[in-house]
């Protein structure tokens, strides 16, 4: 147990080491740097360039003047201090700018996680239990078709029919400008129903891999002796889907939720681009624009580290459902 304990601690030591070499060097790869030019987002904004003393002056108040490998060196150990360091787009500490973002992603990327999985167990359970009939194959053959449409066109789909056409939803943003609220819970809603159409999106956007995990492995559980027995002991067969299929069914799914969660996390920066949505996705997007290293940096390594973390998590709670996977 200690050896198994000590080995996954190398792995993970292996695995984060490497995550910050990629982190640090991937932005440096990109044509440019934060000073050649600062670009605008949006048209009719001014584009401003910098003449070569101003660029230099700047290289080297961030020390982006140093060499590559000394400036690797000065980013592990500020880590070793917990200091991301400070954004050069933002001019504020990167550690700030996450905190200030990150939260409406994590609401619509932990929400997403919840209605996809539910949703999915749910449809595929019954496409399990009437497999080979009509409509377990219309529901089958449209949630593959539908798995094919990528998140950011669904984003603007859904954008185009409830906000643009029907004006059930805001077009974007993530609360409403300038509200004055009653209460906490007026502003719970005022928040909900900006991130419906985000969360909608990306829930859609993986409802068929959920689907498909549940109604395949339903329908091999169903093959097994343990099923047969329980149907042949009289139990009713609510009873043998709910407490022998579907328990047993869930065991991958759980899996697929921690890989789930990386694959929204990297989806996200094109939906909350969709809806304006001010989130770390959209952060993220003008850092790159902007180059800036630090925040860049920053946001990747966070969402790297997260992803570990679910992973950790989804490993920890499979053990606990099946202790055979623990021994």
């Amino acid at each position: 147990m200690a050896k198994d304990r000590n080995s996954l601690v190398f792995r993970l030591v292996i695995t984060l080491f490497v995550i910050l070499v990629i982190n640090f060097f991937l932005p440096r790869m990109m044509p440019g740097d934060p000073f050649s030019t600062t670009s605008a987002d949006e048209v009719g904004e001014e584009i401003i360039v910098m003449t070569e003393e101003q660029r230099l002056y700047y290289m080297e108040y961030y020390g982006l003047d140093k060499p590559v490998h000394e400036q690797f060196l000065i980013y592990l150990k500020n880590l070793m201090k917990c200091d991301l360091g400070k954004s050069i787009h933002y001019k504020m500490p990167v550690s700030n700018v996450i905190i200030l973002h990150i939260p409406w992603t994590i609401l619509i990327v932990l929400g997403s996680t919840l209605i996809s999985t539910i949703t999915g167990v749910i449809l595929g359970t019954y496409s399990a239990q009437n497999r080979k009939r009509g409509s377990d194959r219309i529901m089958m053959t449209g949630m593959i078709a539908f798995a094919e449409v990528p998140s950011f066109l669904l984003g603007l789909i859904l954008l185009l029919i409830f906000s643009v056409h029907l004006r059930l939803f805001p077009l974007a943003g993530a609360i409403t400008p300038f509200a004055h609220y009653n209460g906490l819970a007026e502003q719970i809603l005022d928040i909900l129903y900006h991130a419906f159409l985000p969360v909608m999106t990306l829930s859609l956007a993986q409802l068929t891999g959920v689907y498909l995990l549940t109604r395949n492995t339903l329908i091999t559980v169903t093959t097994k002796d343990y099923v047969r027995t329980a149907r042949a002991k009289g139990l009713g067969e609510k009873t043998v889907w709910i407490r022998h299929a579907l328990r047993n069914a869930l065991l991958p799914v759980v899996t697929r939720v921690g890989f789930m969660i990386g694959i929204m996390m990297g989806g996200v920066v094109l939906v909350e681009s969709v809806f304006s949505y001010p989130g770390i996705g959209v952060t993220l997007r003008s850092a790159v624009i902007s180059r800036d290293y630090p925040l860049i940096q920053g946001i990747l390594l966070v969402i790297a580290v997260s992803i570990l973390v679910c992973n950790l998590l989804v490993d920890k709670i499979y053990s606990k459902l099946d202790p055979r996977v623990a021994v």
